[in-house]
């Protein structure tokens, strides 16, 4: 693979469990974890349709199927619908603020939400180091986005990545008994109108999979982008 006139090798990993679709198979592409990455290269990588998970970069390469689809949201263009409207307006009560690193706080309320909301298991680690390692990078800006309460309570924490030309929702995990305030719609809302205001293009969305009950909500997001034979469409 070519990366701006460089050369660069790409590994393939082995067959694990989908974690998307019950009962599949799956492997990833990797970028050469040797290679030198940064946000501008990895601002490249993202309008290929890789990803990263930690400091690796990946794009899914699975035999015989192509579920996954990259996504992104042009902000510019975007105009929340009614339900997002009122989604805004249920957490006007909240206050971001940006936490340098993970912490306790973090962790345990990723584990609240892996019990609620992926109890079956599957990509999400569950121990204090693989949270880390999974959600930071030691190449990137990534950044940690704290949703608070009026009493200073962590309610959501959304993992973002920053590059030159964009965001990148990396992951977002919230309070589950607080499930009237829609906390994931609303991270995705306070990313976009970031990404708006400081004049960026995208909001990148990861994958969207069709027959995936968890990736159902990124369909909500319009005009909403994807990567296919003829490019962003």
């Amino acid at each position: 693979m070519s990366l701006q006139g460089e050369r660069v090798r790409l590994f393939l990993s082995s067959e694990h469990l989908c974690g998307y679709l019950p009962g599949r198979a799956a492997r990833n592409l990797f970028i050469d974890p040797e290679y030198r990455l940064d946000p501008a290269r990895y601002d490249f990588l993202l309008q290929q349709g890789f990803r990263r998970g930690g400091d690796h970069v990946y794009r899914p390469r699975c035999e015989g199927c192509q579920a996954c689809v990259p996504v992104r949201l042009p902000v510019a263009r975007f105009r929340p619908d009614r339900s997002q409207r009122r989604c805004l307006a249920r957490n006007r009560d909240l206050r971001v603020d940006r936490s340098a690193q993970l912490d306790e706080r973090h962790f345990a309320l990723y584990q609240r939400y892996l019990r609620s909301r992926h109890a079956d298991g599957g990509m999400n680690p569950d121990d204090a180091g693989g949270f880390r390692h999974f959600l930071d990078c030691a190449w990137g800006v990534a950044e940690f986005w704290d949703f608070l309460d009026p009493a200073g309570e962590l309610l959501a924490c959304a993992v973002v990545d920053r590059t030159p030309r964009a965001l990148s929702a990396v992951y977002t995990f919230f309070e589950p008994e607080q499930p009237s305030r829609g906390l994931g719609t609303y991270a995705v809302l306070r990313q976009i109108e970031q990404a708006r205001r400081e004049g960026l293009e995208y909001l990148y969305l990861g994958y969207w999979v069709g027959a995936s009950r968890k990736m159902a909500y990124k369909q909500r997001f319009q005009p909403l982008e994807r990567l296919g034979p003829l490019g962003w469409v």
